[in-house]
């Protein structure tokens, strides 16, 4: 009988819901939560609310998709942290329900190391393509930036991370002052490509190490808009394309010198990215580029499977199944979960 995981993610806004079987992806159910544009940011409340009306329906398509029937589904896993403690409380509770129901294990995942396993998401009848132990990953979402040593599926460790806030996070909150909407990382993006890069200077922080800062590039873009808009009101819409196009590059840059660093550092360089942020057009493009100029392997996941997604807590419960990680009926979720 083959090994069907059925995984579930509910971190933060978005209700998944994934099959994978030896392997292989079967089915990625998504539903987002359009509620949190109006506030500009997402509410955890309305968030834990969202995930209880959706979290049965994305799960039933999710097992109809992948051609199988809730019988033939070997274990139940799930995101326990990191996130928004109500949202994980939702999926965690769940996945319990239905693991008691069926009789079959439960098994924990980690959210980070989940976006660091969505490179070895396998579809059906696509080539394989994963990178070989050990490899780089840099993580960069709305809630961390890491630059990661992974030396086996499930042994991994933090080299680098924001002392402050996460390239996500800046993004967004920057986007925000420009009333760009949330989230805005892909509204920048897509202003970005118009714009010229070297039009405006933004500051860059000199952290030493691998460790990243970003408070002092939203303090620096906010006080620049501050004192462009005293002398023109209109300043932000007759510039900005130039303004995103130039704070994208200042965060890219931010990030791939501390790769480049990292990559140094450990000899290793085979580079992965995840996390939302490495759905960044201009991120992926240099990263490209900085493969050929370094002789980097690198490899870059579709973008589907770099913002949340079961896909990757599927397969991650995959290799933990293999591996018999269980864990019981006393399991919590944790908003603060560490590697």
């Amino acid at each position: 009988m083959s090994i069907n995981i059925l995984g579930i993610e509910s971190s933060c806004d978005d209700t998944s819901a994934a099959v994978v079987s030896e392997g292989v992806l079967l089915s990625n159910v998504i539903a987002s939560q359009a509620v949190h544009c109006a506030y500009g940011g997402v509410v955890p409340e309305l968030a834990s609310r969202a995930h209880q009306q959706n979290i049965i329906p994305v799960v039933d398509q999710a097992i109809k998709q992948a051609g199988i029937t809730k019988d033939q589904i070997s274990a139940v896993a799930f995101t326990r942290g990191p996130g928004l403690l109500g949202s994980l409380l939702v999926g965690t509770s769940f996945a319990k329900g239905f693991a008691l129901a069926a009789n079959i294990p439960l098994i924990e995942v980690n959210h980070l190391q989940g976006h660091v396993l969505s490179q070895f998401v396998h579809e059906k009848d696509k080539p394989e393509n994963h990178p070989s132990f050990p490899f780089l990953t840099l993580l960069v979402s709305g809630g961390h930036t890491q630059i990661i040593l992974v030396k086996d599926y499930f042994d991994m460790e933090i080299i680098g991370t924001t002392i402050d806030d996460a390239a996500g996070e800046a993004f967004d909150k920057c986007a925000k002052v420009m009333a760009l909407g949330y989230p805005g990382g892909p509204v920048i993006d897509r202003h970005a490509q118009q714009g010229d890069p070297e039009r405006f200077h933004f500051a860059k922080p000199h952290i030493e190490g691998l460790n990243f800062s970003f408070s002092g590039l939203k303090t620096s873009f906010l006080y620049t808009l501050r004192d462009k808009l005293k002398d023109d009101p209109n300043f932000i819409d007759k510039n900005i394309n130039d303004i995103c196009a130039s704070l994208q590059f200042t965060i890219t840059s931010i990030l791939i010198e501390k790769l480049v660093a990292a990559v140094e550092q450990t000899g290793i360089n085979r580079i992965t990215i995840g996390g939302g942020v490495a759905a960044n057009s201009e991120l992926r493009q240099v990263l490209k580029f900085e493969a050929k100029r370094y002789g980097w392997k690198v490899y870059i996941p579709e973008r589907k499977y770099t913002t949340d997604n079961a896909a990757m807590i599927a397969g991650a419960g995959y290799y933990k199944f293999l591996k018999k990680e269980f864990v019981g009926m006393d399991i919590a979720p944790d908003a603060r979960l560490k590697f």
